[in-house]
């Protein structure tokens, strides 16, 4: 039993370090993984832990940006993160209780995967940007910390939401994706507050605690390598590749939904 907790939690760590950051959706996958496979539901405590996780790979990726941030609080740059993170969090704030409703019926994460897998195939068919980070201007930023606070909804994936409104903007490919990771920076490590807040009053079971640790460190190592990839696919290749992947995601379980299943 407590090999089983163990592995469960390895899984959970390294599904939602890799979907995080792959434009496939975390949220989606980890509602679609324990209802498929009878998971337990993983509790506030380890969900934090599990943001934690993928909130330190993006740190170890992007510290020397990060550094700037710290050493030079009002540069563009975080002014820019600044603006972004504003309809992000009102968005948030505003409709949690509604989306977090959603996200354990699950109900309808086959048809968001379907959008996801839309919007990744039609930014793909765009004619691609050349504008570079010192074009971002603050409307940029605005837009896509609106379309981060949209990917609320549990398989609407908030890195393809956001690499694909940069895309949109006419952003440089590598620094969409760039930007876009960094714009998840303030996000996770709000939401991680927000839990950690809730978590004061909730009882805490120590014998949780080492598989929690196991898959945390997971989560941080899968998202590590999820980013990496995520950078060179963006660089030099296509998100097409993902968009049938959510489709075929989205179909199967919406044939499931109808069946019954």
């Amino acid at each position: 039993m407590a090999m089983l907790l163990l592995l469960e939690h390895i899984f959970l760590g390294i599904v939602q370090g890799l979907t995080e950051f792959l434009p496939i959706s975390s949220t989606g996958h980890l509602v679609l993984f324990r209802k498929l496979f009878g998971l337990q539901e993983v509790g506030l405590l380890f969900d934090t832990m599990l943001h934690f996780g993928t909130l330190i790979a993006v740190v170890i990726v992007f510290w020397p940006q990060i550094r700037f941030i710290l050493t030079n609080p009002f540069s563009k740059l975080t002014k820019l993160l600044f603006v972004g993170t504003i309809p992000t969090a009102v968005i948030g704030l505003a409709f949690e209780d509604y989306f977090e409703e959603i996200s354990q019926t699950g109900v309808t994460i086959g048809w968001e995967f379907l959008v996801t897998g839309a919007i990744l195939w039609g930014v793909e068919s765009m004619r691609r940007g050349h504008r570079t980070f010192d074009d971002i201007s603050y409307t940029d930023a605005l837009i896509i910390g609106t379309l981060q606070g949209a990917a609320i909804l549990p398989a609407i994936s908030r890195s393809g939401l956001t690499i694909a409104g940069a895309l949109m903007r006419g952003i440089e490919r590598a620094e969409a994706a760039r930007f876009s990771f960094l714009l998840s920076l303030p996000a996770i490590l709000g939401a991680c507050l927000l839990q950690t807040v809730k978590l004061v009053k909730a009882p805490l079971e120590t014998s949780l605690l080492a598989p929690m640790l196991v898959g945390t460190i997971c989560s941080g190592i899968a998202g590590y390598f999820a980013i990496r990839w995520m950078m060179k696919i963006i660089s030099s290749g296509s998100m097409k590749g993902f968009a049938i992947y959510v489709w075929i995601l989205g179909i199967v379980i919406l044939a499931l939904q109808f069946y019954g299943l």
